[in-house]
């Protein structure tokens, strides 16, 4: 059986938790929350197996980005044991329009994180996990020594395990991405999330050409490391601009597009323009592969986590198929 979990409420109790974890969107007047259209349907979670992962991640006091971002897919991953870690606490420096991660001054670093997310690991089972993180502008290296310590703890507990990692883009913060390319993770993926003529109202700490930047030199650093990038559509940008940002992505040599669909957390975001109908989604698909993408996922539900670990099998054929 399918659901569809509408956000169209009035309850003033989430009001009152959105005011406390988006505290810098609290007074910006509402945005009306469209309903999806009949294309965009996700499995409500509450299997079995969603409970022994949920249990896991509790037992090892893990955020994820799954349960911090409402991702949709969430119930289909826990069911199969998928989970994105999210390190560094749940309180994210930056403010972006789009995203339902708390904002505000994170506390210290957990220095037991490593172990735990490692721990986490085997016990799952993971054959491919996927480490994301919080900005953190408050550190002196943006948390990246940290990247590095949960990968040797993966390592360590998982060698058999491949390692994708989701990071911030590290602005203005010399010598960081240094450290976490040579900590050697698979796939090394940082999301655009928009096209740059969007920045300065969806993404507005960050700068699009230079998470472009750090996209190529991370195949400067190690050519071995999949690199990989995501966008959401839906935000208003025009067609042209996708394809551009694709072109900017391919002098970059990046290898992998992932495209899904904006969805609104609540009032105080960044309204959805445009649902995207499946079939743009597939001609995006058709164009990128044109461009050179090795691999592409472009869906509505396609989100960057989302079937990481068969997509990193199908990453590798590909590669191997074209002989580099």
């Amino acid at each position: 059986m399918a659901a569809t979990i509408d956000l169209l409420t009035n309850d003033p109790r989430k009001a009152r938790d959105e005011a406390l974890r988006h505290p810098e969107k609290a007074h910006r007047p509402d945005n009306p929350i469209q309903r999806k259209p009949d294309w965009i349907r996700v499995k409500a979670p509450g299997s079995p197996k969603w409970a022994e992962t949920r249990n896991i991640v509790k037992e090892n006091k893990l955020v994820t980005v799954c349960e911090e971002a409402s991702c949709p897919n969430v119930g289909e991953c826990w069911e199969h044991k998928h989970a994105t870690f999210m390190i560094m606490g749940d309180t994210c420096t930056r403010a972006c329009a789009f995203c339902n991660v708390k904002t505000g001054l994170p506390e210290a670093l957990d220095a037991n994180e490593p172990a735990h997310i490692g721990d986490a690991t085997a016990k799952l089972g993971l054959k491919h996990v996927v480490i994301t993180s919080v900005d953190r502008d408050d550190l002196a290296d943006g948390g990246v020594q940290h990247f590095a310590d949960v990968i040797r703890e993966i390592r360590a507990r998982s060698p058999g395990t491949t390692i994708e990692i989701l990071t911030p883009d590290f602005l203005r913060k010399d010598g960081a991405l240094e450290v976490v390319v040579a900590a050697k993770p698979d796939v090394f993926n940082h999301n655009l999330e928009t096209v740059p003529s969007k920045y300065l109202k969806v993404r507005p700490g960050a700068r699009y050409f230079h998470s472009i930047r750090l996209l190529q030199r991370v195949k400067e650093l190690d050519p071995t490391i999949f690199t990989k990038s995501g966008i959401m559509v839906g935000l208003g940008e025009e067609r042209n601009e996708v394809l551009q940002l694709m072109d900017d992505l391919r002098s970059a040599d990046v290898d992998f597009l992932t495209i899904g669909q904006y969805l609104q957390p609540t009032r105080k975001h960044h309204p959805v323009i445009r649902f995207v109908p499946p079939p743009e989604f597939k001609g995006y698909e058709t164009v990128a592969y044109a461009k050179g993408f090795l691999m592409v996922s472009a869906t509505p539900l396609t989100r960057s986590s989302h079937h990481a670990g068969s997509d990193f099998a199908r990453l590798k054929a590909a590669r191997d198929a074209r002989g580099r």
